[in-house]
Formats: C-alpha cells, sequence, structure tokens
C-alpha cells in the first residue's frame, strides 16, 4: 500500500562533508595517536618484559599439526636464524603485542618478512609484485607488519653475511619508501588506491640498469616453468594410462582412495560454492585425477595441505589446486577473534582486501572439523631467494616498502598513517633501531630452540 500524498516539502539532501575538515580531523587522529605509543618508544625492546617464553609459544602451535611432520617442522626452523624468524610468527605477535601499539588499525598481512613479497599472474596474466601470503591476516596496528619487514631484513643480512651497514641502509630504505607512498596515497582518490600497483616492468626499475637485464632474465625463465603445464611436467608420472603426482616423502605422500573421495565430495564441493558464479563455471570443466599430502614452508609445516591435480576437458590441460589448512591467526589472542567462523574464509577474504589482484580460483572450505582455503598452486609465481636479494637488498627493501604501503592505504586510513608518521625521521630511526634489538633476540630464541632440540627436550629428525 502506498503512502498518502503529502504536501509537506521533501527533506532536503544530507549536506556533504567538509572534505578539507575531515582531511584535517582524519591528520590529527594520526597525530594524537602519537601520545598512545610515541614514535619514539617504537624502537624500544627488552626480553623481561615480553611476558611469554618463545619456545613454550613455538610448541603452543603443535597442537593442531600433524604428529609425525612436526619434528620436520623443528628441523627447519633449527637451520638457521633465518629460517627461525620465518617460523616463529606467533613468537613476534605476542612480542609486538607487548608494547604499546598506535591503535591505526589496516588489515595486516600479518607475516610481511621480505620473503613473502614476490610476484604472480593477476587474473589477466600480467605480473605483479605484491605480498603472496595471509595465513594470519587479521585486522591490526599497520606498525606491526612494518616491524616485521623491517626486522626481518637485517636477519637476511645477517644469514648471507651483508655488512650491518648495507642492512641499516635496506630497513632505513624500505621504512622510507613506506612513508613516502603512504603520503602519496593522501591524496589520491579511494578509487586510485584500491586499483594501484607494481607491474613487474616497475619492479625492475628499482634495480640499477647495470642489474635490470639480469633480473628480467631470471624473472622470464621463471615465469615460463612455475605454471599447472610446469608442474604437470615435473611432479607427475603415468601410471596404468593416467597421470599421478609423483611420491617424495616426506615432501608428498599418496593418501587412500578413501580419504580422496572425502576431499572431493566434501571439502571441494563446498569450496566451489565460495567461487564466484563464473569461475564456478570454469572450475565445473575440470576433474579431479590424483592428490596428495604435501609438506610446504617453514612456519606451515605440519599444517594438513593436499596437492590435488585436475584435468580440462581437453586431456591435456592440467590445473594444480593447493589445499592448506587455516587455523586462527597467531595475531587473535593479542587483538580479538576474527569475524569469520571459517579461518579459510578469514585468510581469503584478508588477501582479496591486501592484494592488488587475486588469483580466480582462491576459496574456502572445511573436512572433519578443520578449515582450510584453496589457490593455485604456482600459477607464475616467483618467490625470490634471500642469496637472489640480498647483493641488491635495499633495492628489493625499497619496492617492499613501497607496496606494503599500498597494502595499508587498501584498509586502513592514509592520511591518519601519515600523519602519525610526520617527517618520518624519527618514526625510521626507531624501527630501525627495533629492528637490530629484535634481529639479536630473534638469534636468542633460535639458539634456545636449538639448545632443546639437541638436549632430547624437543622433538627433532634423528641427525
Amino acid at each position: 500500500m502506498t503512502e498518502p500524498h503529502s504536501n509537506e516539502p521533501s527533506p532536503l539532501p544530507a549536506l556533504l562533508h567538509d572534505l578539507s575538515a575531515t582531511t584535517k580531523q582524519r591528520r590529527n587522529s594520526g597525530r594524537l595517536a602519537r601520545k598512545r605509543a610515541q614514535r619514539g618508544t617504537l624502537g624500544y625492546w627488552r626480553e623481561e618484559e615480553r611476558g611469554h617464553d618463545a619456545l613454550t609459544t613455538i610448541l603452543a602451535q603443535d597442537q593442531i599439526r600433524i604428529p609425525e611432520l612436526v619434528p620436520i617442522r623443528h628441523q627447519r626452523m633449527e637451520a638457521s636464524p633465518w629460517n627461525y624468524y620465518r617460523g616463529a610468527a606467533a613468537v613476534m605477535a605476542g612480542d609486538l603485542a607487548s608494547q604499546p601499539d598506535s591503535g591505526l588499525e589496516v588489515q595486516l598481512c600479518g607475516d610481511a618478512h621480505v620473503l613473502n613479497f614476490g610476484l604472480w599472474a593477476t587474473p589477466e596474466r600480467n605480473l605483479m609484485f605484491d605480498l603472496r601470503d595471509f595465513d594470519e591476516t587479521l585486522p591490526g596496528p599497520f606498525e606491526w607488519d612494518v616491524k616485521r619487514l623491517a626486522v626481518s631484513l637485517v636477519v637476511v643480512a645477517r644469514e648471507n653475511k651483508v655488512k650491518s651497514a648495507t642492512a641499516e641502509a635496506a630497513v632505513t630504505a624500505a621504512i622510507e619508501a613506506y612513508g613516502q607512498r603512504m603520503r602519496r596515497y593522501t591524496t589520491m582518490p579511494e578509487l586510485d588506491i584500491w586499483y594501484d600497483g607494481v607491474h613487474v616492468d616497475s619492479l625492475i626499475s628499482y634495480y640499477e640498469p647495470a642489474d635490470r637485464g639480469r633480473v628480467s632474465v631470471h624473472i622470464e625463465k621463471k615465469q615460463k616453468h612455475r605454471t599447472s603445464r610446469g608442474a604437470f611436467t615435473k611432479l607427475t608420472t603415468m601410471a596404468h594410462g593416467r597421470p599421478r603426482i609423483t611420491e617424495e616423502p616426506p615432501i608428498r605422500v599418496a593418501i587412500s582412495d578413501e580419504e580422496q573421495a572425502d576431499l572431493v565430495e566434501h571439502l571441494l564441493s563446498e569450496y566451489r560454492l565460495t567461487l564466484q558464479e563464473d569461475r564456478r563455471t570454469l572450475f565445473d570443466r575440470f576433474t579431479e585425477v590424483d592428490v596428495v599430502r604435501q609438506v610446504v614452508g617453514v612456519g606451515s609445516v605440519g599444517m594438513q595441505v593436499y596437492l590435488v591435480l585436475m584435468e580440462g576437458r581437453s586431456g591435456a590441460d592440467p590445473l594444480f589446486l593447493q589445499v592448506k589448512q587455516a587455523g586462527p591467526s597467531v595475531y587473535e589472542t593479542h587483538t580479538r577473534p576474527s569475524r569469520h567462523n571459517n579461518h579459510g574464509a578469514r585468510v581469503i577474504n584478508g588477501k582479496r582486501l591486501v592484494q592488488s589482484a587475486t588469483d580466480i580460483f582462491v576459496g574456502w572450505g572445511s573436512l572433519n572439523g578443520k578449515d582450510y582455503y584453496v589457490r593455485q598452486f604456482r600459477d607464475m609465481k616467483i618467490i625470490p631467494t634471500t642469496e637472489l636479494i640480498a647483493p641488491r637488498l635495499v633495492e628489493f627493501a625499497t619496492a617492499c616498502g613501497e607496496t606494503l604501503a599500498r597494502a595499508h592505504a587498501r584498509t586502513g586510513d592514509p592520511v591518519a598513517i601519515d600523519g602519525y608518521i610526520g617527517k618520518g625521521v624519527k618514526f625510521a630511526a626507531s624501527i630501525s633501531q627495533f629492528a637490530r634489538l629484535y634481529a639479536d633476540q630473534n638469534e636468542r630464541d633460535h639458539a634456545q630452540l636449538v639448545s632443546a632440540i639437541a638436549n632430547g627436550t624437543v622433538d627433532g629428525l634423528p641427525g
């Protein structure tokens, strides 16, 4: 039933906000955040005030992992302080939460160390440089990601015997690049921020002219092989007229037909419904061929991970999907629980918020009480090595700093963050100091794990 006609005048449209005043308020909120966490105190670190034991924190994570794979995780973390750092995001999360924070919230990558930046293909098949790992993604203070990146640069430099002066220069370059890029975003329209990204050509431009050719050749070579077709050639053999993923225990292990059927009928069926309709139509043109259990990374070792080989209708059209268990973010006990009721959904939605472009096949599901997320395996992903980036650490750090700023500007307030950072000198100096101190702490924590494995307190692999 329609409302009776009224002679009352229509209400005036709501007045637009005074954008200039709003910008001033946003910037002022950033400056006020300095009272909550003074920029000079960001460089502060004292081990006795951390409030937890690093080894206890590491071992607590083993509870949700496959028991027979846990010693592999410990062994990989034992290998070096750098490997330890990669696997100890939970330790650093507790340490970051023990200190005052700015309260200026963004969607955290959660593990923004230097090797979690890399190249991969957009849906349009363009190579972009971006953050790549979101197992720990959650809303949180922007400086936590910045600190995670800064410390990683020092740890990588030490791992590769890079001079301490170069490590310090790399940290400064990353922080200054972050601040300068964030200031640029303060005047950009929201849509321009959202569509901004670092194309592969832009990444190469960070390097000195003499190095650009070598970097281009490396990227082009990797790009050709890091695809489903490349993985098919490398990782499969024919058995009884059908392709099978080659076993390499304990890295890749076959599972039973019953477990494969359970995964396909339940987890992948649920995952399928999380895809956009057009991508679901594409997914339906592929059929599952083989599944193996997989061991990946350092921090992820022991989590249930599957590699799924699918085949398109032509019979010569492979598609590899990686199905990875997702547990709670290491930040949830220090901030607040995820708003998502599935941790796979938390990872994928965080990924979509932060990345400039995301794999068309990302989605999530659950199986036997565990949450999972799904993504393409490789899909032109080019992940750097520490040996590759160490000689040009400053240049690579600059690219990472700018990329992290873009990620934060998408979900945070660049004006407020810029207001907090200010001219940037004090902010950069404090983060640099923290990076040095925490890299020392990381070495002590690594030594603690090494000692625990040596005396039998913690399980490792036989020597």
